[in-house]
Order: structure tokens, then sequence, then C-alpha cells
């Protein structure tokens, strides 16, 4: 190959490089725009209101104190032949006479944060910074109202079990509020004590994620609860500086998470098999595309990464895009519950179209709801603000 051909194909490849340069810039302001539209009216309305945590409301059914997150398993029902015997299960069919007055709370304490810090980086105005951080420190410093931080009994079950490490799904809400921690901590306005005591929290509980069965026994977990282990605990190290779970979570992804739960094909057969199919096949893919834009770096891209046969997350996206684009092409059975709900302004869309260039997947993402008011689809959906996981400058 001589000088000319090589000069020739460095030329072509810095046209290339400046096209998709050009071109995500584009992208990215109009995200901002659409973003800036959307945000601010409602950060507005969050200014005029009071954090509220888990200690105002009282869960007789609770084993844990006033401090202690509670929750019930979404598909455990009364037995209809003795209504005093333990709860038998539905799956699928979400019991709605079941506690979640904690879980409401916890994602009206996401939305907040989430809302005020992305109003504050579009507008840099220091006062939804402020009232963030008024929220953050009801939750985790103030001794009256914080909470403590493990879920011991989370998504119990009547009659059978006071907490289930299935219940540590509960918490995939505190995903968008590290984030909004990590750039309040860089913009020099949450600092000094308050975020000393706000990432020893989080400390505390990724330790307790880490150690006690119930972590250990998410994070064994075959499906997508396997993979809210890893995006968790992926975000919680990065927060307060973790390298070795950093690590340890880029390796469970790679050899756990990839290897034993994605198909040749892309799609997910322990997700397939459920009786939401779509729903869960949505939010394994929201979640393994979260834990890549977690953990991504210039030396350890995990949206390049492939197995030995091809299986990537690339591929995973791939699978899911047709059916997101029109939902009445899906093969499989319709979810039993919600099915018409779904789909919605999914962040596999949004990080993968950035990660690969793939316009398509963001002006899809683009045409998408981005305000479910339908609860379960706001609980399978922790990743709502785009403005935190962007490069705005």
């Amino acid at each position: 190959m001589n000088n000319r051909t090589i000069f020739l194909i460095a030329f072509i490849y810095c046209l290339f490089a400046a096209y998709y340069m050009f071109a995500k810039d584009k992208i990215i302001s109009e995200i901002i725009a659409i973003e800036k539209q959307r945000i601010i009216p409602i950060a507005e309305r969050y200014l005029l209101e009071i954090p509220i945590t888990i200690t105002a409301f009282h869960c007789e059914r609770s084993a844990g104190g006033t401090h202690d997150f509670y929750s019930e398993g979404d598909y455990w029902w009364p037995d209809p032949d003795n209504p005093d015997a333990p709860y038998i299960q539905r799956d699928g069919m979400t019991n709605p006479q079941n506690i979640t007055a904690h879980r409401k709370v916890l994602i009206r304490f996401s939305l907040h944060v989430a809302t005020l810090t992305s109003a504050y980086k579009l507008t840099n105005d220091i006062k939804y910074a402020q009232k963030a951080i008024e929220h953050l420190l009801a939750w985790f410093v103030n001794p009256d109202t914080k909470m403590n931080p493990n879920l011991l009994y989370a998504q119990a079950i009547k009659g059978r079990v006071t907490g289930r490490g299935i219940g540590i799904i509960d918490t995939i809400h505190l995903i968008e509020i590290s984030q909004s921690i990590m750039i309040l901590e860089k913009a020099g306005i949450l600092k000094g004590n308050d975020l000393n005591a706000i990432k020893k929290w989080f400390r505390d509980y990724l330790e307790w994620l880490t150690t006690h069965q119930y972590g250990i026994d998410e994070m064994n977990a075959k499906n997508n609860h396997g993979t809210c282990w890893v995006m968790q605990a992926a975000v919680y190290a990065k927060l307060v500086g973790d390298s070795s779970k950093i690590e340890f979570c880029r390796k469970r992804f790679k050899e756990v998470l990839l290897p034993n739960q994605m198909d040749k094909d892309g799609s997910f057969p322990l997700e397939l098999a459920r009786t939401k199919p779509y729903n869960y096949s949505l939010f394994n893919l929201d979640a393994m595309t979260t834990i890549c834009q977690i953990l991504s770096t210039n030396q350890d891209n995990l949206w390049n990464f492939t197995l030995p046969d091809g299986r990537g997350i690339k591929k995973a996206i791939d699978f899911m895009y047709p059916y997101i684009l029109d939902k009445s092409k899906w093969p499989y059975r319709h979810d039993v519950m919600y099915f018409d709900e779904y789909p919605v302004r999914q962040p596999s869309l949004l990080f993968g179209g950035l990660a690969y260039n793939e316009y398509k997947y963001i002006d899809l993402w683009k045409t998408l709801k981005a305000d479910p008011s339908n609860e379960e689809v706001i609980r399978n959906l922790p990743i709502r603000h785009p403005i935190l996981w962007i490069n705005t400058d």
C-alpha cells in the first residue's frame, strides 16, 4: 500500500468521522430542545412540593421499622379457598390490594430529583439543584426521615416471607438519583458533609447488596433480576468510586449476563417464557443498555463487546427494534396485563442510537411517550431523563 492510498483512506475516514460528529451534535441539540420544553414546566411545579420519604407511611404488615422500605410481591394473592392461608402465586397478574406506598414514594423521589437536576443542567439555575438536594438530604441524611440502606423487607409475601432478594429490583429508581448526585457533585453544588453522608448511604447499601444473602440471591438470578442487580451495583459503585466492584460488574456483564441470557438472534428466552414477554423483553434490554451506558469507557467499551459467536448488545437492540416500531408484528404471545401500554420512550433506543450512530433508533425514541401515566409502566422505566445521561456541553 503506497502513501497515496494510505492518505486517501485516512482522508475518507476523517470525512466519515466529521459527518458522524456533526450528526451526533445535531441530535443532541434536538434532544436538549425537546427536553427543555418538557422538563422545565414540571420542575417549576416540583419546586413547590416538599420531600416525602418512606417514614410518612406506616405499613402494618411490615416486619421492619419506620425507616425500613417495605413492599409486597406483585403476583401473590389470597387463597380463594382459605382467606387466612398464605398467599398463592398468579404469575403476571398484579394484586391491586398489595401495599405499594413505599414503592410509589420512592418513584416520586426519583422523578423529583432527576427532573430538578435535569432542569439545573439545562438552565444553570441553582434553585433547581438546591431543591433536588433538599430531597436527597431527607432520604439519606436526616435521621428523622431517612431510609435504612437495605431491603430486608421488600416484596414480602403474606404468610410466607417477610422479605426476599427479589425485592431489590424495587430500588432501580435510585439509578437516576445516583446519576443526579454525580452531576451535582461535579458542579460543586453538592459537597462537604452532605455529600459525604449521602455517599456513605450508598456505600452501605452497595455493601449490603454484595454481602447479604438477599443481594447474593438477586445477583445470581438468571433473568432481568440479575441484570438489574448489575445495573444498580454498577451505578452505585461508580458514585462511591469503588473500582473493584465496577470491574466486577463489567466482568459479570461479559461472562454471565450476555452468555446466559441472550440467544443467538438477540432475544432473551427467559423473558419470552414469562407471562408478559413483551414488557420483560423491553425491560431487560433497557437494563442491559443502561449497564453499557454506565460502565463503558474508551478502554473497555461494552457497546462493542461481543461473544465469540457474535452475540452482543447491538444484536439485542436490533432484535427488538422492529417490534418497538410496529408492535403488531410481535410474533410471540401477548402480555397478560398492560400489553397495550407499551412501548414508551425506551432508553435502549436512545443509548443505542448514540452509541452506534443509528439515528433511526433515536427517531423512533422521539415519537414515543415520554411520561407514561400507568403505574406499572412507570415502575418498569427507571431511565426517564436523557439530559442526565448525555454530554450537553
